[in-house]
């Protein structure tokens, strides 16, 4: 039996709200999915994960990639959006980078709740979301993909990911 983690990836203020620096239109659409899925993995007693980006004013990524500044640490941009506000039991990994593997604890939380399979939701599917996948695929996870709740900026870039995700990582899309 799978031991599963619902991941709910970057539905911070910065990424949803109209208008926001680093706007994904796209997630306002998929908000009652995740909702549903936060929902389902609560009914089972499945661990419930925000992995959010947390950026210090002036992080090399806004340099180095080109991303206008978003989520920055301590500011309501990097807040979670307030439909999806986690509960008490839930946990939330701040990253730095596309990945919420690298420099933060994700990986050996999981490891000691005997997680093996991981639920994605969030955005942005060919960014963060398939970076992360990528990452845990290669640690052994199982990945699973809400197709309803991600989100891209570009519908082809989206599309592109779920394939790319599907067929190298092996993800089951639904």
């Amino acid at each position: 039996m799978d031991k599963k983690a619902l991941l709910i990836i970057d539905m911070l203020n910065d990424f949803v709200q109209k208008g926001a620096s680093l706007e994904v239109p796209d997630t306002r659409k998929i908000i009652p999915a995740i909702q549903k899925e936060i929902k389902d993995a609560h009914e089972k007693g499945d661990m419930v994960i925000y992995i959010c980006d947390s950026h210090a004013p002036d992080d090399e990524e806004f340099k180095h990639f080109g991303w206008p500044s978003h989520g920055v640490k301590g500011t309501s941009g990097a807040d979670i959006i307030d439909e999806l506000k986690p509960s008490q039991n839930d946990s939330i990994i701040e990253k730095t980078t596309y990945s919420g593997f690298y420099k933060t604890k994700l990986d050996t939380a999981l490891k000691s709740l005997g997680i093996d399979t991981l639920r994605f939701t969030g955005c942005v599917t060919h960014i963060c979301v398939m970076f992360i996948a990528y990452e845990a695929a290669i640690r052994g996870y199982r990945i699973e993909i809400v197709g309803d709740g991600v989100a891209g900026l570009a519908t082809e870039d989206h599309e592109a990911a779920l394939r790319i995700m599907q067929n190298v990582l092996r993800a089951k899309i639904d």
